[in-house]
Protein backbone atom coordinates (compact mmCIF):
# COMPACT_ATOMS: atom_id res chain seq x y z
CA UNK A 1 0.00 0.00 0.00
CA UNK A 2 1.25 3.44 -0.97
CA UNK A 3 0.14 6.18 1.43
CA UNK A 4 0.73 9.85 0.71
CA UNK A 5 0.01 12.73 3.09
CA UNK A 6 -0.47 16.30 1.93
CA UNK A 7 0.40 19.43 3.88
CA UNK A 8 -3.29 20.07 4.52
CA UNK A 9 -3.72 16.71 6.32
CA UNK A 10 -5.27 14.75 3.47
CA UNK A 11 -4.20 11.18 2.86
CA UNK A 12 -4.26 9.27 -0.39
CA UNK A 13 -4.06 5.47 -0.27
CA UNK A 14 -3.23 3.22 -3.21
CA UNK A 15 -2.77 -0.50 -3.69
CA UNK A 16 0.05 -1.35 -6.10
CA UNK A 17 0.29 -4.93 -7.29
CA UNK A 18 3.68 -6.45 -8.04
CA UNK A 19 2.86 -6.40 -11.74
CA UNK A 20 1.93 -2.70 -11.63
CA UNK A 21 5.04 -1.83 -9.60
CA UNK A 22 7.17 -3.83 -12.03
CA UNK A 23 6.02 -1.60 -14.89
CA UNK A 24 5.60 1.63 -12.92
CA UNK A 25 8.99 1.87 -11.19
CA UNK A 26 11.16 1.84 -14.36
CA UNK A 27 8.83 4.33 -16.07
CA UNK A 28 9.03 6.61 -13.03
CA UNK A 29 12.83 6.35 -13.06
CA UNK A 30 12.91 7.20 -16.76
CA UNK A 31 10.69 10.22 -16.11
CA UNK A 32 13.06 11.37 -13.35
CA UNK A 33 15.99 11.12 -15.78
CA UNK A 34 14.14 13.21 -18.34
CA UNK A 35 13.16 15.79 -15.70
CA UNK A 36 16.75 16.13 -14.54
CA UNK A 37 17.99 16.45 -18.14
CA UNK A 38 15.40 19.18 -18.81
CA UNK A 39 16.69 21.44 -16.03
CA UNK A 40 18.00 24.83 -17.24
CA UNK A 41 21.69 24.78 -18.08
CA UNK A 42 21.86 20.99 -18.40
CA UNK A 43 23.11 19.39 -21.60
CA UNK A 44 22.46 15.67 -21.16
CA UNK A 45 20.94 14.40 -24.37
CA UNK A 46 22.12 10.79 -24.61
CA UNK A 47 20.76 8.07 -22.29
CA UNK A 48 24.09 7.44 -20.51
CA UNK A 49 24.57 11.13 -19.66
CA UNK A 50 20.95 11.40 -18.49
CA UNK A 51 21.38 8.38 -16.22
CA UNK A 52 24.64 9.70 -14.72
CA UNK A 53 23.07 13.11 -14.09
CA UNK A 54 19.99 11.48 -12.56
CA UNK A 55 22.14 9.28 -10.31
CA UNK A 56 24.11 12.31 -9.07
CA UNK A 57 20.99 14.36 -8.37
CA UNK A 58 19.22 11.40 -6.74
CA UNK A 59 22.20 10.71 -4.48
CA UNK A 60 22.32 14.40 -3.53
CA UNK A 61 18.61 14.32 -2.69
CA UNK A 62 18.91 11.08 -0.68
CA UNK A 63 21.76 12.52 1.40
CA UNK A 64 19.52 15.40 2.50
CA UNK A 65 16.22 13.49 2.81
CA UNK A 66 14.85 12.29 6.15
CA UNK A 67 13.81 8.66 5.81
CA UNK A 68 14.29 7.87 9.49
CA UNK A 69 11.12 9.65 10.66
CA UNK A 70 8.23 7.16 10.61
CA UNK A 71 5.12 7.84 8.55
CA UNK A 72 2.71 9.95 10.59
CA UNK A 73 -0.91 8.90 10.55
CA UNK A 74 -2.14 12.47 10.99
CA UNK A 75 -4.60 12.70 8.12
CA UNK A 76 -7.96 14.23 8.91
CA UNK A 77 -9.43 13.29 5.55
CA UNK A 78 -9.07 10.15 3.42
CA UNK A 79 -9.55 11.85 0.06
CA UNK A 80 -10.22 8.68 -1.95
CA UNK A 81 -12.28 7.04 0.79
CA UNK A 82 -11.47 4.48 3.50
CA UNK A 83 -10.58 1.72 1.02
CA UNK A 84 -7.29 2.24 -0.86
CA UNK A 85 -7.63 2.69 -4.63
CA UNK A 86 -6.31 -0.25 -6.68
CA UNK A 87 -3.98 1.22 -9.31
CA UNK A 88 -4.61 -0.43 -12.68
CA UNK A 89 -3.19 2.34 -14.89
CA UNK A 90 -0.59 5.06 -14.43
CA UNK A 91 0.17 7.98 -16.75
CA UNK A 92 3.07 10.37 -16.45
CA UNK A 93 3.33 13.76 -18.15
CA UNK A 94 6.48 15.86 -17.89
CA UNK A 95 5.65 19.52 -17.44
CA UNK A 96 7.50 22.25 -19.34
CA UNK A 97 8.02 24.26 -16.13
CA UNK A 98 9.43 21.19 -14.35
CA UNK A 99 7.72 18.51 -12.36
CA UNK A 100 5.70 15.48 -13.24
CA UNK A 101 1.95 15.11 -13.45
CA UNK A 102 1.22 11.59 -12.25
CA UNK A 103 -2.23 10.13 -12.87
CA UNK A 104 -3.14 6.93 -11.05
CA UNK A 105 -6.34 5.19 -12.15
CA UNK A 106 -8.55 2.32 -11.05
CA UNK A 107 -10.40 0.95 -14.06
CA UNK A 108 -11.58 -2.32 -12.50
CA UNK A 109 -15.19 -1.09 -12.71
CA UNK A 110 -15.85 0.79 -15.97
CA UNK A 111 -18.90 2.48 -14.48
CA UNK A 112 -17.19 3.70 -11.30
CA UNK A 113 -13.61 4.22 -12.44
CA UNK A 114 -11.46 6.46 -10.24
CA UNK A 115 -8.49 8.67 -10.99
CA UNK A 116 -6.11 10.76 -8.93
CA UNK A 117 -3.77 13.37 -10.45
CA UNK A 118 -0.75 14.60 -8.51
CA UNK A 119 1.87 17.16 -9.44
CA UNK A 120 5.27 16.04 -8.14
CA UNK A 121 8.46 18.05 -8.08
CA UNK A 122 11.63 16.14 -8.98
CA UNK A 123 12.62 15.72 -5.32
CA UNK A 124 9.33 13.95 -4.61
CA UNK A 125 9.82 11.73 -7.66
CA UNK A 126 13.25 10.68 -6.34
CA UNK A 127 11.76 10.03 -2.90
CA UNK A 128 8.90 7.97 -4.34
CA UNK A 129 11.30 5.86 -6.41
CA UNK A 130 13.50 5.27 -3.38
CA UNK A 131 10.63 4.28 -1.08
CA UNK A 132 9.03 2.02 -3.71
CA UNK A 133 12.37 0.28 -4.31
CA UNK A 134 12.83 -0.26 -0.55
CA UNK A 135 9.29 -1.63 -0.17
CA UNK A 136 9.73 -3.93 -3.19
CA UNK A 137 13.01 -5.21 -1.77
CA UNK A 138 11.41 -5.85 1.64
CA UNK A 139 8.54 -7.70 -0.08
CA UNK A 140 11.12 -9.72 -2.07
CA UNK A 141 9.53 -8.66 -5.36
CA UNK A 142 12.93 -8.53 -7.13
CA UNK A 143 12.12 -5.40 -9.12
CA UNK A 144 14.52 -3.09 -10.88
CA UNK A 145 14.10 0.68 -10.93
CA UNK A 146 16.15 0.80 -14.12
CA UNK A 147 14.25 0.95 -17.38
CA UNK A 148 14.58 -2.04 -19.68
CA UNK A 149 17.18 -1.01 -22.29
CA UNK A 150 15.16 -2.73 -25.02
CA UNK A 151 12.26 -0.34 -24.24
CA UNK A 152 14.48 2.73 -24.75
CA UNK A 153 15.13 1.84 -28.39
CA UNK A 154 12.74 -0.85 -29.63
CA UNK A 155 14.83 -1.49 -32.76
CA UNK A 156 17.87 -2.68 -30.81
CA UNK A 157 17.59 -6.25 -29.47
CA UNK A 158 18.30 -6.92 -25.81
CA UNK A 159 21.82 -8.24 -25.23
CA UNK A 160 20.55 -11.12 -23.12
CA UNK A 161 17.11 -12.60 -22.50
CA UNK A 162 15.14 -11.48 -19.45
CA UNK A 163 15.55 -13.56 -16.29
CA UNK A 164 12.55 -14.74 -14.32
CA UNK A 165 12.62 -15.59 -10.63
CA UNK A 166 10.37 -18.34 -9.33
Amino acid sequence: MLRLNTRDSQEYRFWLTRRMAQRFLPALTQSAERLEAAQPGVAATDPVSRQILNDLRRDDFLEKADFSTPFENRATQLTLGPVPMLVTDAHMDLQAQGGLDLTLEDKTDPIKSKACVMHLQISLVHGLIHLMALAAEKAQWFLSASPDPSQENPESPASEPPRYTH
